[in-house]
């Protein structure tokens, strides 16, 4: 234990630094732990400024390649980004709407909330926010999330070097109570996607079968539970009903339950789709399929969109419900 925090002494800016640049990558490492220590183990305001300034460095670096790689290639990164991170990917979707509502100001607390960090860059590259208004409020966001520990390492410089003392006497103890913690902590982040992904483990229907469907007549109710903005951003599957995913069974009260539902959203593993249908079902609905794909499936096997250069579009936006019913 004590090379361990003879490494941090040593080393520390170097190991705020990386740990800070991994994690906003997507890497589920997580970075508190560290910048406690290194505040903590600091002997002078000049090394917390530095351990400081080397966490949000990390920070803009890794948000600045995530932000210029999705402003190129758009939302298709972000199956990437959710495929390297533990996070469900509900933080696509609850990142949408917190965006929706502030705006690109949602950078400067998205870091503060588990699992919204690196999908809100994502999702600012994709939208286009601009540059300049990007390192702006993400700058903000970068400085809060690394001077809050940073802060804290520094008031509770004491407890925390109890801490490591009680450790270091421990020896080898010590490092395997550590990685025992940092074990728990990522065997915890597996769990949780397992369990979603078990969420996902229903009958989802193709976009071919779909198709089918409504070129036989036999057109399903289509439920999208897209935020808004998205829906402007990607357009729309004809016809479809608007709803929250938690909201599904009210904007769905006046249908009967042993109707076609297929409900589709745009996050990488239709969480929103499977959260929604998981609604419906314990409401009684017997016949949901969350679509396979997403709209994306939908949009890249040549189907139909109505984008916000069709009028129609706007006239689906304002009544769907009604118009789909």
């Amino acid at each position: 234990m004590e090379h361990v925090v003879l490494l941090i002494e040593r080393y520390g800016l170097v190991v705020v630094f990386l740990n800070v640049l991994l994690n906003q990558a997507g890497l589920p490492i997580p970075t508190y732990p560290t910048l406690l220590i290194a505040a903590a183990l600091s002997t002078s305001d000049e090394r917390l400024a530095q351990i400081f300034a080397a966490g949000v460095a990390g920070a803009l670096i890794a948000d600045s390649a995530w932000y210029y790689a999705c402003r190129r290639h758009g939302r298709r990164l972000l199956g990437l980004l959710c495929r390297i991170s533990l996070s469900p990917d509900s933080c696509v979707r609850q990142t949408e709407s917190l965006s929706a509502r502030i705006g690109p100001s949602s950078l400067v607390v998205a870091k503060l909330v588990p699992g919204l960090g690196t999908v809100s860059i994502a999702l600012a590259g994709s939208a286009a926010v601009s540059p300049a208004g990007f390192f702006l409020f993400d700058g903000i966001g970068a400085a809060l999330y690394v001077g809050i520990a940073v802060m804290l390492g520094s008031l509770f410089h004491h407890a925390i070097a109890d801490v490591l003392n009680t450790l270091a006497t421990l020896g080898e103890v010590g490092v395997i109570i550590i990685a025992a913690a940092l074990a728990l902590y990522l065997a915890g982040k597996w769990w949780q996607r397992q369990s979603f992904i078990r969420r996902l483990r229903m009958d989802r229907i193709s976009v071919d079968e779909l198709a089918q469907m409504i070129d036989g007549g036999k057109t399903p109710l289509i439920l999208d539970v897209r935020s808004d903005l998205t829906r402007y951003e990607q357009g729309i599957i004809p016809g479809a009903v608007f709803a929250h995913p938690s909201e599904a069974v009210t904007a769905l009260a006046g249908f009967p339950r042993d109707i076609d539902v297929i409900v589709y959203c745009s996050c990488p593993n239709e969480e929103s789709a499977a959260t929604a249908a998981k609604h419906l079902k314990d409401a009684g609905f017997r016949k949901i399929r969350p679509l396979l794909g997403g709209i994306e499936a939908w949009a890249a096997a040549g189907r139909p969109i109505l984008t916000m250069a069709n009028d129609d579009l706007q006239e689906n936006l304002a009544g769907a419900p009604t118009a789909a019913a």
